[in-house]
């Protein structure tokens, strides 16, 4: 933070808006992590304080301990939620999340787990105080979505749901077969940052095709009267981005142009890794195909984390938005020298 500092100092500070703007939102974070910390250092000292007059005062000293064990409980949690979040020094893990929700095989049944998964990370994010807006959906024929793509807007959103980003398989009675079978499905789940306007990343107008056409679902008369929302293709990688939220065309495409360019980054990110894998003789992993999560709701209930062996018995719960024990064990494993 002090260095930081000592540039803002500096006479030709604002000469580069650019730079400035993300030395200011730099310092902000440092900043509100040392006043996090304060926070805790200032309740651990008052916790301290209830301790001693428990011992003291025999009275009291029930209801005084119980207060202190309450107090110790909700601090514990925030100092490993606070040390957690220091891990998050990735170059992009400060932003907004980018979360697209792809219904894999299974049809119906598919689509129905993506609406699922849907309502599970607005809860999550809502519960952490993040905000969600819905950019883009493709509904299913007779249920749930084919594709649906929102924003978690929020400090670190990207850094805990990047640990989302892979295959989420559901086991369960399908409400939609007859026979009542069991049907076991899978969805790709895609995450990347919101970039914003903070990153350059130059991409050549020659190589988009830009479509318009007319809202779906759920959005009002005006919505659907329109050639609101907007569809962009990035040529050269087939990568696509939509989004049909606003009313506006124009604030549609500036919407979808940013989760086009936030995929487009993400995929050169990879790639660089692939590259340093590959100089080291790494074998690489193929993410997309890995399965990161189970939810099994019958023949037993059991959600379990395949990369961390974290698991739970209390599926509603996490369907709930009950995420964090999953999100926390892989943070923290990756953050464990292997």
């Amino acid at each position: 933070m002090v260095r930081l500092e000592a540039e803002m100092a500096k006479p030709d500070f604002w000469s580069d808006q650019d730079a400035a703007q993300k030395t200011i939102a730099g310092l902000t974070r440092a900043k509100r992590l040392v006043d996090r910390y304060e926070d805790l250092a200032r309740r651990a000292e008052d916790l301290a304080i209830t301790v001693e007059l428990s011992q003291e005062d025999e009275a009291g000293a029930g209801e005084l301990a119980a207060d202190a064990q309450t107090a110790a409980t909700a601090l514990a949690e925030d100092v490993d939620r606070f040390r957690l979040e220091l891990f998050l020094q990735g170059e992009y893990d400060h932003r907004n999340a980018l979360v697209t929700l792809h219904a894999g095989a299974g049809g119906i049944e598919a689509q129905d787990w993506v609406q699922m998964l849907l309502r599970m990370y607005t809860r999550w994010a809502e519960n952490r105080g993040y905000s969600v807006q819905l950019l883009d959906t493709l509904e299913g024929e007779e249920a749930g979505f084919k594709t649906a793509t929102f924003e978690v807007r929020g400090e670190n959103a990207y850094g805990f749901l990047r640990t989302e980003h892979g295959v989420h398989r559901l086991v369960r009675m399908s409400p939609f077969d007859a026979q009542n079978r069991r049907h076991t499905t899978f969805a790709p789940v895609d995450v990347t940052p919101d970039i914003e306007t903070e990153v350059e990343l130059e991409i050549d107008p020659e190589e988009l095709r830009i479509d318009t056409y007319r809202s779906s679902g759920k959005g009002g008369q005006k919505v659907n009267k329109t050639d609101s929302a907007v569809r962009i293709t990035h040529l050269p990688t087939g990568i696509t981005a939509a989004c049909q939220n606003e009313r506006s065309q124009h604030a549609n495409r500036e919407t979808a142009m940013r989760i086009l360019k936030s995929r487009l980054l993400k995929v050169r990110e990879q790639e660089r890794r692939d590259q340093v894998s590959a100089l080291k003789g790494e074998q690489r992993e193929a993410a997309w195909g890995n399965q990161l999560r189970s939810y099994v709701f019958q023949p037993y209930s059991m959600v379990k984390d395949h990369r961390t062996g974290v698991e739970t018995g209390n599926v509603q719960a996490v369907m709930d938005g009950e995420l964090d024990q999953f999100i926390f064990a892989f943070l923290r494993q990756e953050a464990t020298p292997s």
